[in-house]
Protein backbone atom coordinates (compact mmCIF):
# COMPACT_ATOMS: atom_id res chain seq x y z
CA UNK A 1 0.00 0.00 0.00
CA UNK A 2 1.26 3.28 -0.96
CA UNK A 3 2.04 5.87 2.05
CA UNK A 4 0.05 8.98 1.73
CA UNK A 5 1.21 12.10 1.48
CA UNK A 6 2.30 13.92 4.56
CA UNK A 7 1.30 17.58 2.65
CA UNK A 8 -1.75 15.99 0.98
CA UNK A 9 -2.89 14.45 4.50
CA UNK A 10 -2.30 17.18 6.53
CA UNK A 11 -4.07 19.50 4.24
CA UNK A 12 -6.94 16.91 4.29
CA UNK A 13 -6.96 17.18 8.08
CA UNK A 14 -7.14 20.60 8.43
CA UNK A 15 -9.94 20.81 6.07
CA UNK A 16 -12.10 18.01 7.99
CA UNK A 17 -11.30 19.80 10.74
CA UNK A 18 -12.47 22.69 9.62
CA UNK A 19 -15.35 21.73 8.44
CA UNK A 20 -16.08 19.92 11.55
CA UNK A 21 -15.74 23.08 13.38
CA UNK A 22 -18.31 24.90 11.44
CA UNK A 23 -20.72 22.72 11.49
CA UNK A 24 -20.48 22.36 15.63
CA UNK A 25 -22.28 25.42 15.24
CA UNK A 26 -25.06 24.45 13.04
CA UNK A 27 -28.54 23.66 14.86
CA UNK A 28 -29.65 19.87 14.25
CA UNK A 29 -32.64 20.93 12.12
CA UNK A 30 -29.90 22.00 9.59
CA UNK A 31 -27.63 19.40 10.14
CA UNK A 32 -30.56 16.91 8.96
CA UNK A 33 -31.09 19.40 6.63
CA UNK A 34 -27.80 18.83 4.76
CA UNK A 35 -28.14 15.05 5.71
CA UNK A 36 -31.24 14.69 3.51
CA UNK A 37 -29.38 16.61 0.38
CA UNK A 38 -26.44 14.76 0.65
CA UNK A 39 -27.89 11.09 1.41
CA UNK A 40 -29.53 10.91 -2.11
CA UNK A 41 -26.57 12.06 -4.01
CA UNK A 42 -24.02 9.30 -2.40
CA UNK A 43 -27.01 6.86 -3.36
CA UNK A 44 -26.98 8.04 -6.80
CA UNK A 45 -22.99 8.92 -7.73
CA UNK A 46 -21.26 6.82 -4.78
CA UNK A 47 -21.50 3.58 -7.03
CA UNK A 48 -19.35 1.34 -4.11
CA UNK A 49 -21.76 2.83 -1.48
CA UNK A 50 -24.93 2.38 -2.62
CA UNK A 51 -23.96 -1.41 -4.12
CA UNK A 52 -22.97 -3.01 -0.35
CA UNK A 53 -25.99 -1.15 1.13
CA UNK A 54 -28.58 -2.79 -1.10
CA UNK A 55 -26.81 -6.23 -1.34
CA UNK A 56 -26.76 -6.21 2.85
CA UNK A 57 -30.33 -4.98 2.56
CA UNK A 58 -31.41 -7.73 0.09
CA UNK A 59 -29.45 -10.51 2.44
CA UNK A 60 -31.05 -9.57 5.69
CA UNK A 61 -34.27 -8.09 4.52
CA UNK A 62 -35.29 -10.67 1.65
CA UNK A 63 -38.78 -10.48 2.04
CA UNK A 64 -38.75 -6.64 1.36
CA UNK A 65 -40.57 -5.27 -1.72
CA UNK A 66 -38.00 -4.35 -4.53
CA UNK A 67 -39.44 -1.00 -4.55
CA UNK A 68 -38.74 -0.33 -1.36
CA UNK A 69 -35.16 -1.50 -0.87
CA UNK A 70 -33.48 1.44 -2.74
CA UNK A 71 -35.74 3.69 -0.69
CA UNK A 72 -34.39 2.19 2.64
CA UNK A 73 -30.71 2.58 0.96
CA UNK A 74 -31.39 5.99 0.30
CA UNK A 75 -32.66 6.51 4.13
CA UNK A 76 -29.54 4.65 5.53
CA UNK A 77 -27.02 6.39 3.61
CA UNK A 78 -28.80 9.87 4.27
CA UNK A 79 -28.40 8.79 8.40
CA UNK A 80 -24.67 8.09 8.02
CA UNK A 81 -24.43 11.36 6.12
CA UNK A 82 -26.01 12.71 9.19
CA UNK A 83 -23.71 11.13 11.50
CA UNK A 84 -20.29 12.12 9.71
CA UNK A 85 -21.76 16.07 9.71
CA UNK A 86 -23.32 15.46 13.59
CA UNK A 87 -19.54 14.42 14.42
CA UNK A 88 -18.66 18.66 15.20
CA UNK A 89 -21.38 18.42 17.49
CA UNK A 90 -20.26 15.62 19.50
CA UNK A 91 -17.06 16.40 19.30
CA UNK A 92 -16.76 20.45 19.44
CA UNK A 93 -19.66 21.68 20.02
CA UNK A 94 -20.25 23.31 24.27
CA UNK A 95 -21.05 20.08 26.41
CA UNK A 96 -23.77 21.38 27.88
CA UNK A 97 -25.56 21.74 23.69
CA UNK A 98 -24.63 17.97 23.53
CA UNK A 99 -26.72 17.15 26.49
CA UNK A 100 -29.32 19.11 25.90
CA UNK A 101 -29.25 17.19 22.47
CA UNK A 102 -30.18 14.02 24.29
CA UNK A 103 -33.84 14.10 24.42
CA UNK A 104 -34.42 10.15 26.01
CA UNK A 105 -32.16 7.83 28.01
CA UNK A 106 -33.81 4.27 28.45
CA UNK A 107 -32.66 1.42 30.01
CA UNK A 108 -29.92 2.87 32.72
CA UNK A 109 -31.01 0.79 34.96
CA UNK A 110 -29.70 -1.84 33.31
CA UNK A 111 -25.80 -0.28 34.22
CA UNK A 112 -26.75 1.37 37.52
CA UNK A 113 -27.76 -2.16 38.56
CA UNK A 114 -24.71 -3.83 37.64
CA UNK A 115 -22.30 -1.08 39.11
CA UNK A 116 -24.58 -1.65 42.23
CA UNK A 117 -23.36 -5.58 42.35
CA UNK A 118 -19.58 -4.17 41.96
CA UNK A 119 -20.05 -5.63 38.23
CA UNK A 120 -18.23 -3.80 35.21
CA UNK A 121 -20.40 -3.38 32.35
CA UNK A 122 -19.63 -4.13 28.69
CA UNK A 123 -21.11 -1.59 26.08
CA UNK A 124 -21.99 -3.17 22.81
CA UNK A 125 -22.28 -0.25 20.27
CA UNK A 126 -23.04 -1.36 16.79
CA UNK A 127 -22.70 1.23 14.02
CA UNK A 128 -26.34 2.57 14.74
CA UNK A 129 -27.43 6.26 14.98
CA UNK A 130 -24.80 8.53 16.24
CA UNK A 131 -22.50 5.91 18.53
CA UNK A 132 -20.04 9.64 18.97
CA UNK A 133 -23.14 10.81 20.98
CA UNK A 134 -23.56 7.18 23.16
CA UNK A 135 -19.29 7.52 23.79
CA UNK A 136 -20.48 11.23 24.64
CA UNK A 137 -23.25 10.20 27.20
CA UNK A 138 -21.34 7.40 28.79
CA UNK A 139 -17.71 9.02 29.55
CA UNK A 140 -19.90 11.57 31.01
CA UNK A 141 -21.89 9.94 33.26
CA UNK A 142 -19.45 6.81 34.32
CA UNK A 143 -15.70 5.90 34.27
CA UNK A 144 -15.66 4.70 30.48
CA UNK A 145 -13.15 2.60 28.83
CA UNK A 146 -13.11 2.20 24.70
CA UNK A 147 -10.31 0.99 22.27
CA UNK A 148 -9.57 3.23 19.70
CA UNK A 149 -7.89 2.68 16.22
CA UNK A 150 -6.26 6.03 15.15
CA UNK A 151 -7.61 7.22 11.77
CA UNK A 152 -6.17 6.66 8.24
CA UNK A 153 -5.51 10.44 7.85
CA UNK A 154 -3.28 10.48 10.93
CA UNK A 155 -2.84 14.47 11.06
CA UNK A 156 -6.83 13.81 12.46
CA UNK A 157 -5.46 11.45 15.07
CA UNK A 158 -5.40 14.56 17.44
CA UNK A 159 -8.71 15.83 16.87
CA UNK A 160 -10.59 12.97 17.05
CA UNK A 161 -8.48 11.55 20.14
CA UNK A 162 -9.42 15.03 21.90
CA UNK A 163 -13.05 15.05 20.52
CA UNK A 164 -13.26 11.55 22.07
CA UNK A 165 -11.83 12.15 25.70
CA UNK A 166 -13.29 15.29 26.52
CA UNK A 167 -15.80 14.16 28.82
CA UNK A 168 -13.13 11.68 30.79
CA UNK A 169 -13.24 8.57 28.30
CA UNK A 170 -9.82 6.30 28.10
CA UNK A 171 -9.04 5.49 24.73
CA UNK A 172 -6.73 1.89 24.38
CA UNK A 173 -5.66 0.64 21.34
CA UNK A 174 -6.34 -2.42 19.67
CA UNK A 175 -4.50 -4.40 20.77
CA UNK A 176 -3.16 -7.20 23.69
CA UNK A 177 -2.29 -4.08 25.68
CA UNK A 178 -5.47 -2.22 25.25
CA UNK A 179 -7.40 -5.91 26.32
CA UNK A 180 -5.26 -5.83 29.49
CA UNK A 181 -6.80 -2.04 30.13
CA UNK A 182 -10.33 -3.04 29.72
CA UNK A 183 -9.98 -6.06 31.79
CA UNK A 184 -8.79 -3.52 34.67
CA UNK A 185 -11.92 -1.50 34.02
CA UNK A 186 -14.11 -4.06 34.24
CA UNK A 187 -12.94 -5.11 37.44
CA UNK A 188 -12.91 -1.68 38.75
CA UNK A 189 -16.23 -2.29 38.37
CA UNK A 190 -16.47 0.49 34.98
CA UNK A 191 -18.44 0.36 31.79
CA UNK A 192 -16.32 -0.56 28.61
CA UNK A 193 -17.04 -0.33 25.24
CA UNK A 194 -16.60 -2.32 22.27
CA UNK A 195 -17.69 -2.76 18.65
CA UNK A 196 -19.63 -5.79 18.30
CA UNK A 197 -20.25 -5.36 14.58
CA UNK A 198 -16.55 -5.20 12.62
CA UNK A 199 -15.19 -8.02 11.39
CA UNK A 200 -12.28 -8.90 13.04
CA UNK A 201 -8.84 -10.29 11.50
CA UNK A 202 -8.84 -14.12 10.87
CA UNK A 203 -7.85 -15.82 14.16
CA UNK A 204 -9.31 -13.15 16.70
CA UNK A 205 -13.15 -14.61 15.45
CA UNK A 206 -15.54 -17.23 14.81
CA UNK A 207 -18.40 -17.50 12.06
CA UNK A 208 -21.62 -16.89 13.72
CA UNK A 209 -25.07 -16.01 12.02
CA UNK A 210 -26.12 -12.55 11.38
CA UNK A 211 -29.61 -12.40 10.07
CA UNK A 212 -29.44 -15.57 8.76
CA UNK A 213 -26.37 -15.38 7.18
CA UNK A 214 -22.96 -16.28 8.44
CA UNK A 215 -20.74 -13.33 9.51
CA UNK A 216 -17.39 -13.35 10.92
CA UNK A 217 -17.36 -12.05 14.35
CA UNK A 218 -15.11 -11.44 16.79
CA UNK A 219 -14.51 -13.22 20.24
CA UNK A 220 -13.53 -10.70 22.47
CA UNK A 221 -16.40 -10.29 24.36
CA UNK A 222 -16.62 -14.02 26.20
CA UNK A 223 -12.57 -13.55 27.03
CA UNK A 224 -13.49 -10.22 29.03
CA UNK A 225 -16.72 -11.99 30.77
CA UNK A 226 -15.66 -14.77 32.13
CA UNK A 227 -12.66 -13.17 33.34
CA UNK A 228 -14.66 -10.48 35.11
CA UNK A 229 -18.08 -11.65 35.31
CA UNK A 230 -19.43 -8.51 33.39
CA UNK A 231 -22.67 -7.55 32.32
CA UNK A 232 -23.57 -6.73 29.42
CA UNK A 233 -25.68 -4.09 27.57
CA UNK A 234 -26.54 -3.19 23.91
CA UNK A 235 -26.03 0.40 23.72
CA UNK A 236 -27.43 3.28 20.66
CA UNK A 237 -28.12 6.77 20.24
CA UNK A 238 -30.79 6.75 18.04
CA UNK A 239 -31.53 9.99 15.78
CA UNK A 240 -34.60 12.27 16.68
CA UNK A 241 -34.21 13.85 12.96
CA UNK A 242 -34.04 17.24 13.50
CA UNK A 243 -34.47 17.35 17.15
CA UNK A 244 -31.91 15.58 18.93
CA UNK A 245 -30.78 11.62 20.67
CA UNK A 246 -32.86 8.60 22.15
CA UNK A 247 -30.06 6.99 24.35
CA UNK A 248 -31.26 3.42 24.73
CA UNK A 249 -29.73 0.60 26.33
CA UNK A 250 -31.17 -3.26 25.89
CA UNK A 251 -30.31 -6.06 27.78
CA UNK A 252 -28.14 -8.42 25.73
CA UNK A 253 -28.95 -11.94 24.74
CA UNK A 254 -28.20 -14.36 27.40
CA UNK A 255 -26.29 -16.02 24.45
CA UNK A 256 -23.29 -13.58 25.61
CA UNK A 257 -22.56 -14.98 28.33
CA UNK A 258 -21.62 -18.52 27.41
CA UNK A 259 -18.31 -19.69 27.59
CA UNK A 260 -18.63 -21.56 24.04
CA UNK A 261 -17.40 -18.98 21.64
CA UNK A 262 -19.59 -19.71 18.81
CA UNK A 263 -22.63 -19.53 21.19
CA UNK A 264 -21.22 -15.96 22.31
CA UNK A 265 -20.53 -14.90 18.90
CA UNK A 266 -24.15 -15.60 18.27
CA UNK A 267 -25.31 -13.90 21.56
CA UNK A 268 -23.91 -10.45 19.98
CA UNK A 269 -25.14 -10.86 16.87
CA UNK A 270 -28.64 -11.28 18.38
CA UNK A 271 -27.80 -7.76 20.42
CA UNK A 272 -26.98 -6.12 17.21
CA UNK A 273 -30.02 -7.21 15.46
CA UNK A 274 -32.09 -5.83 17.97
CA UNK A 275 -30.51 -2.55 18.19
CA UNK A 276 -31.13 -2.57 14.18
CA UNK A 277 -35.03 -3.55 15.12
CA UNK A 278 -35.37 0.35 17.04
CA UNK A 279 -35.08 1.87 13.37
CA UNK A 280 -33.41 -0.24 10.31
CA UNK A 281 -32.52 2.87 8.08
CA UNK A 282 -30.07 4.49 11.14
CA UNK A 283 -27.57 1.42 10.95
CA UNK A 284 -24.57 2.01 9.06
CA UNK A 285 -25.45 -0.81 6.31
CA UNK A 286 -22.54 0.40 3.66
CA UNK A 287 -20.10 -1.63 5.77
CA UNK A 288 -19.00 -4.99 4.17
CA UNK A 289 -20.08 -7.27 7.27
CA UNK A 290 -19.99 -10.58 5.33
CA UNK A 291 -16.49 -10.03 3.39
CA UNK A 292 -14.87 -13.02 5.08
CA UNK A 293 -16.40 -16.21 3.94
CA UNK A 294 -16.18 -19.76 6.23
CA UNK A 295 -15.32 -21.41 2.65
CA UNK A 296 -12.49 -19.37 2.84
CA UNK A 297 -11.50 -20.26 6.36
CA UNK A 298 -11.72 -23.81 4.91
CA UNK A 299 -9.23 -23.43 2.44
CA UNK A 300 -11.77 -23.94 -0.39
CA UNK A 301 -10.22 -22.53 -3.45
CA UNK A 302 -13.49 -22.07 -4.98
CA UNK A 303 -14.04 -19.56 -1.71
CA UNK A 304 -14.89 -16.26 -4.34
CA UNK A 305 -18.15 -17.83 -5.40
CA UNK A 306 -19.38 -17.75 -2.06
CA UNK A 307 -18.92 -13.71 -1.58
CA UNK A 308 -21.55 -11.57 -2.14
CA UNK A 309 -19.45 -8.44 -2.91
Amino acid sequence: MARRDPRLAALQARAIATLWRVLANWRLTGLWRLARLTGPLVHAFSRRERQVTEINLAQVYPELADKDRPRLARASLTHSAATMFELGLAWMAPPKRVEASILEVHGRELLDAARSEGRGVIVLAPHFGNWEVLNFWLSGHFPFTAMYEPPKIAPLDPVIRQGRERMGARLVPTNPRGVAALLKALKRSEAVGILPDQEPSWGSGVFAPFFGRLAYTATLLPKLVARTEARVVTGVARRLPGRGFAIHFLAADERVYSTDEGESASGVNACVEAAIALDPAQYQWEYKRYRKVIQQQEGRPDYRRYRIY
